[in-house]
């Protein structure tokens, strides 16, 4: 039997869902008319060093609207894929533009929890991080397989002649382990390696770059380099830089550390870099470090500088040309009168640089 309690009651209940499902509805047809927020891009400054959550397309390159340089057009690991590229001689210096210290670029986040909880907070921040994750997770893996199609990876040619020395620009710090069988090998750093010597540097990835460097260096492919470095111990050296970000393959490197000291040679342990993380997208940019898969070789002077630079396999003209480059940078250091107590002169950094 239904009382008129019960009808009371029922009617209550009714209109209470159906007062429900209009306000819900309603709701959700305003939220739905509403044009979404335009979410702000942080804009870097032109004189400001970018941070590490910077994207790869703002540091340069890869994008549109990416700022010209020297190396604006090479193909890279992302962006927009070419179908065609010819490599051109680097027409302006590369490098970074405030010299290396040592302990920079080290990979290991020394904030303290204060600083990680301060910047976890931040929205700018958080913004800029999310735009780097984007990044690096639409970049496509193979690319830098595929641009090995443009004559074997070649980013550049090296340029006619070096550069001059008050318009070059710096090598920076990079810091791993070395193959020297000493506590300190296991915390080095390139700078104090490069201070004050005439320096070949080869950096590499692989067996397929560590070849292509090769054919700058090698004693067979280049045996004038190596008359010069004998001429000329302690004031021009060879040093190696292995890039392994994998931590697999650095495992395995180091687990076959042992045939690397026999092939390089004792006197050589302490200028074989084993680098494993510290190298962002700012520094590759920087110093054309475009491709995981290409070797490269850089002239570093005695002031960290980049004077001449090379990239893939070695022609014959740019052999000669590192070995003209190394006799020009012997010859201003004899000039300078620098000798085994060499002392960098500091450059101060610009205001907006870390």
């Amino acid at each position: 039997m239904i009382t008129r309690t019960g009808i009371r009651t029922g009617s209550r209940t009714a209109a209470c869902l159906l007062c429900q499902w209009r306000s819900f509805s309603v709701s959700y047809r305003r939220l739905a008319d509403k044009p979404p927020a335009p979410t702000p891009t942080p804009q870097p400054t032109p004189n400001s060093k970018p941070g590490p959550g910077t994207p790869p397309a703002a540091v340069g390159g890869g994008a549109a609207g990416a700022p010209e340089g020297p190396l604006a057009h090479a193909p890279r690991a992302y962006g927009k894929k070419l179908s065609e590229f010819t490599p051109t001689p680097l027409a302006r210096p590369i490098g970074m533009n405030y010299p290396p210290s040592a302990g920079e670029n080290t990979g290991i986040d020394k904030r303290t929890l204060k600083e990680r909880h301060a910047d976890f907070t931040n929205y700018e921040k958080h913004l800029k991080r999310r735009e780097y994750l984007k990044a690096k997770i639409s970049r496509p893996y193979f690319r830098d397989w595929g641009n090995l199609q443009f004559h074997q990876g070649k980013t550049f040619l090296s340029p006619p002649r070096p550069f001059r020395a008050d318009l070059s620009l710096y090598f920076p710090n990079l810091h791993g382990r070395t193959l020297a069988k000493t506590p300190a090998a296991a915390a080095a750093d390139t700078t104090p390696v490069l201070e004050g010597r005439a320096s070949v540097v080869s950096v590499f990835s692989s067996m397929w770059a560590e070849s292509q460097a090769a054919s700058f260096t090698a004693p067979d492919q280049n045996p004038a380099l190596h008359e010069l470095l004998a001429a000329n111990p302690g004031r021009a050296q060879l040093v190696h830089v292995n890039v392994e970000e994998d931590v697999l393959k650095a495992w395995l490197v180091r687990l076959f550390a042992g045939s690397l000291r026999r092939r390089v040679g004792k006197e050589n342990w302490d200028r074989y870099f084993l680098v494993r993380r510290g190298i962002t997208d700012e520094i590759r940019e920087s110093i054309g470090l475009l491709n995981s898969k290409v070797g490269y070789t850089y002239l570093v002077d005695h002031q960290c500088r980049i004077r001449w630079a090379g990239s893939g396999s070695a022609d014959p003209g740019e052999k000669e040309g590192l070995v003209k480059g190394m006799q020009r940078i012997l010859s201003e250091m004899e000039k300078e009168g620098v000798g085994e107590h060499f002392v960098r002169k500091m450059v101060p950094k610009k205001a907006g640089e870390k």
